[in-house]
Formats: structure tokens, sequence, C-alpha cells
């Protein structure tokens, strides 16, 4: 799967979780970039995500994402 398929997946995830269809992610985006994402609404995220690509994060691999670049790189190392 290319990163512009998962950009567009993952923009689908993150619209329908804080419920704003003006939300565009892009590798930089963080959790300061979005007005709604706080510890609650990751954890929220973080399961949509799974869904969408059917797949699971390994705990650390949740600990350490910093942005939605290394989430994308999780996603394309799947390969789902």
């Amino acid at each position: 799967m290319d990163s512009k398929m998962i950009y567009a997946r993952l923009n689908k995830v993150f619209r329908d979780v804080f419920d704003d269809d003006s939300i565009t992610v892009n590798p930089k985006t963080t959790a300061n970039d979005i007005e709604d994402w706080d510890s609650l609404e990751h954890i929220t995220l973080i399961a949509a995500v799974e869904k969408e690509f059917k797949m699971k994060f390994k705990m650390g691999e949740i600990a350490s994402m910093k942005n939605v670049g290394e989430m994308a790189n999780i996603v394309a190392a799947r390969g789902k």
C-alpha cells in the first residue's frame, strides 16, 4: 500500500474520530495540531486506526509515536 492511500485512509479515520471534516493529516501532524486530541481521544484514535487497517499496534509502538508520520510508517510496514 502506498503512502498516498495510507494518508487518505488516515484522514478518514481522523475526521470520523474527531468529527471534523476539515482535518487533513500529514507526516508531521501531532496531537498539538488537533484541538480535541487528548489522551482519551488518543485511545479511541488508535482503536479506529487498528480497525481501519485490520492490524494491532504494539504497546511500545503506541508509546513511541511522536507524529502521524510514525503511525503511517508502522501501518506501511504491516502492509495491510
